[in-house]
């Protein structure tokens, strides 16, 4: 199965529940195997979420790992011919 296809069907569906900020797909470099990661804003206690809010730990066989990042903001690009 393709992680970044079964990324791609679910994308929309993930990033609509709320505190969601972004999906991707990573590989465990020991492992090789990939999973898809929803990252939000602040974990929060499943037990606080409605059934509709929940995040799947898999889709279609793809594991589903869930990384708090906090708010995102937008950054400034650098300078043109700057390092950044």
């Amino acid at each position: 199965m393709d992680a970044q296809q079964v990324r791609r069907r679910h994308e929309n569906e993930l990033m609509s529940l709320p505190n969601v900020n972004g999906v991707s797909v990573v590989t465990d470099p020991a492992t090789r195997s990939e999973a898809i990661v929803v990252y939000v804003t602040r974990k929060v206690p499943r037990a606080q979420l409605r059934q509709d809010e929940l995040i799947p730990g898999e889709l279609e066989g793809i594991p589903v790992r869930v990384e708090e990042i906090g708010h995102v903001t937008a950054q400034n690009e650098p300078p043109a011919g700057g390092d950044g």
